[in-house]
């Protein structure tokens, strides 16, 4: 049986982590994807609209802490989806994915889906939460509605104990908290500020008056907070569903 809350996935390939395995890319092959990229439309991804900095911890082990870039596609004003890399450099990992609604669909889901959600409001009225590159003042009225969303993040590659590929089964991922377990390693911050320019505690202070409503403090989300239990996902063996052959 397989975990996501294994430390090691097993044996390794052979490297630092940094890159996967493979021969580096060929001439030839960066001509063709230049040519598909001026032919195919590339629509879902050209809808990506923010890029956002922020950090996430592991559910099952909230001491391993890692600092996540989200491109953001919204469907509509209650849903967003975000493609989740290790960084915004070229060579960034693709790790995850995360789906993030409004506190409207949140409150309609089953309690123990709810469970596996995490809230934003902590990470954006902290500074953590923010937009490489773009303005604070731009940001701000998004941040207000941002500040009532809910996220569920899986991680389907866990970069930082050194895995070169996509091992085993996704690792729920939650948000930072301002209580014991939640909060983020100030390194973590510092790095992230003095590679940006920023300053995580001029971003709170310019964000006192985002409002968090009662609905997120009482909610089911961040459930670690009221049980002090993590989620983590186990793959086992099971018996496939027979089909009926055709007559």
């Amino acid at each position: 049986m397989l975990s996501s809350s294994e430390e090691k996935p097993g044996q390794m390939p052979p490297g630092d982590g940094s890159i996967p395995p493979g021969k580096p890319m060929s001439f030839g092959q960066k001509m063709i994807d230049k040519g598909a990229q001026m032919v195919e439309s590339l629509k879902p991804i050209k809808q990506m609209s923010q890029h956002v900095c922020t950090f996430a911890l592991y559910s099952q082990d909230m001491s391993r802490q890692i600092e996540t870039h989200h491109y953001v596609n919204r469907l509509n004003q209650d849903f967003l989806q975000c493609a989740v890399y290790d960084s915004d450099d070229s060579t960034a990992r693709l790790i995850g994915v995360e789906y993030i609604v409004s506190d409207k669909i949140f409150q309609t889901l089953p309690p123990e889906e709810q469970k596996l959600w995490h809230s934003h409001a902590y990470e954006i009225t902290a500074g953590l939460w923010m937009n490489p590159r773009a303005p604070e003042a731009i940001q701000k009225p998004e941040l207000r509605d941002l500040a009532q969303t809910y996220g569920k993040f899986w991680c389907t590659w866990q970069v930082d104990r050194g895995d070169r590929l996509p091992l085993g089964p996704p690792a729920l991922m939650m948000s930072p908290q301002g209580v014991n377990r939640g909060m983020v390693m100030p390194e973590l911050v510092r790095k992230r500020d003095e590679k940006y320019k920023v300053s995580t505690d001029n971003l709170r202070m310019s964000r006192a008056d985002v409002t968090v409503p009662e609905t997120v403090l009482l909610s089911n989300a961040d459930y670690w907070m009221q049980s002090e239990k993590g989620f983590a996902v186990d793959v086992e063996q099971t018996d496939m569903k027979r089909i009926a052959p055709f007559p």
